[in-house]
């Protein structure tokens, strides 16, 4: 199959924005149906992987800002869903641990994105799959570069 001319780096990055926020839109109405915000949905998420992180890491690993992630923490320490722990010697931070209905939550949460995921990316061929994932890590490899050769100016 030839190339096709209307077929440019522009038009590839427009249509992956768009693919993007249709798909958040999708996923983040189905996460309200169980009652979680998808900012809700990542912070519990990331503590099933790795409990007992400070706020500080815990906004770094969602690349947002430690204000954002405090207020945050702060609705779901009010909704029963997380826990703040004392850090021996350390008395401005806290680990952040998932409660029984954090981790339940948190649950309901990955079931959604699982059916999710299976009825849309599920749907493609293992080839293709293949092929999506080379062209994402070459992608995100050449914003990487671009982002180090930024940071050296």
């Amino acid at each position: 199959m030839a190339d096709s001319p209307s077929i440019t780096p522009a038009r590839i990055w427009f249509r992956f924005l768009r693919l993007h926020q249709r798909g958040h839109a999708a996923i983040s109405a189905r996460l309200r149906e169980i009652g979680l915000s998808t900012a809700q949905f990542d912070l519990l998420s990331t503590l099933t992987e790795q409990e007992g992180i400070t706020q500080r890491n815990l906004a770094e690993r969602l690349y947002v800002t430690k204000g954002n992630v405090s207020g945050l923490v702060d609705r779901l320490v009010e909704a029963g869903m997380v826990d703040r722990r004392a850090i021996p010697g350390d008395r401005r931070s806290y680990a952040l641990h998932l409660t029984p209905a954090g981790r339940q939550a948190a649950a309901a949460g990955m079931a959604v994105q699982e059916k999710f995921v299976a009825a849309t990316t599920g749907t493609l061929s293992r080839e293709d799959l293949t092929q999506l994932d080379q062209v994402m890590t070459r992608w995100r490899d050449a914003i990487k570069a671009l982002d180090s050769e930024s940071k050296r100016k």
